[in-house]
């Protein structure tokens, strides 16, 4: 597989109102998991991890904390995940994950979004189909082997693991990501991951022609400034 996969490795650009969604998005997902399952860190994996991530992410403790509050049922949000699809100008597909507490407000922006560029929603798996829905983990390691050996020891199915130069990146199903760090900390104690992301990935990815790549920009540009979109994955060609 190698590079067949974009791996999605965002410059997060150091502007106030991008730092800000970052809080608001990192906020939401700490919610979640919390929810979902212990608002312990110590009994709750995914929800340990996420802390570890906002923290690199500098994401100031007060804001960690609120989150995990209102997960305990201090506050009044409460947040969904929902997923949208969508056709973009040419052979174009989108899939705009959000974190939202009113789903009627972020499904009318993000149709809003598509209607200004003439183009619109999609049901569901309308689009899914043709996307992965992987985990990637990529950090610097000089011996590809012993990871390997260690993980399949472990019983982690490995998707792909690639080694260029001295970063190693692995492709794994979702679920077993967090398995998957325990064991990389085993080997790597102070681990740092240069990508730690579960995403949906184009099994195919597509080039726009000048026309089409301006309408598909600036829609792309109009889903990323709705607060309440967290990710957006496409199957075009960003460079």
């Amino acid at each position: 597989m190698g590079r067949a996969y974009e791996v999605r490795k965002a410059s997060i650009q150091k502007t106030g109102a991008a730092k800000g969604k970052i809080y608001t998005t990192f906020a939401k997902e700490i919610y979640l998991a919390a929810k979902k399952g212990s608002p312990n860190p110590d009994a709750n994996i995914l929800l340990k991890r996420l802390i570890d991530k906002a923290k690199k992410q500098q994401v100031p403790n007060d804001i960690i904390t609120r989150a995990i509050d209102k997960a305990k049922g201090v506050g009044q949000e409460e947040y969904h995940e929902v997923i949208y699809e969508g056709f973009g100008p040419g052979a174009s597909t989108l899939i705009i994950k959000c974190l939202t507490d009113n789903v009627n407000r972020t499904v009318g922006m993000v149709r809003a979004a598509f209607n200004k560029v003439n183009k619109s929603l999609g049901v569901t798996n309308s689009v899914a189909y043709n996307y992965d829905h992987l985990g990637i983990l990529s950090f610097k390691y000089d011996n590809e082997e012993e990871i390997l050996d260690a993980l399949v020891m472990a019983g982690i199915d490995l998707i792909d693991i690639e080694k260029v130069d001295d970063e190693i990146t692995l492709t794994l199903m979702p679920g077993d990501i967090n398995k998957a760090k325990d064991e990389l900390e085993k080997i790597i104690p102070n681990i740092e991951y240069e990508i730690d992301e579960v995403g949906m990935y184009a099994k195919e990815k597509i080039t726009l022609n000048a026309e089409d790549k301006e309408v598909f920009d600036k829609l792309y540009k109009l889903l990323d400034d709705i607060e309440d979109v967290s990710e957006i994955y496409t199957n075009v060609n960003m460079n």
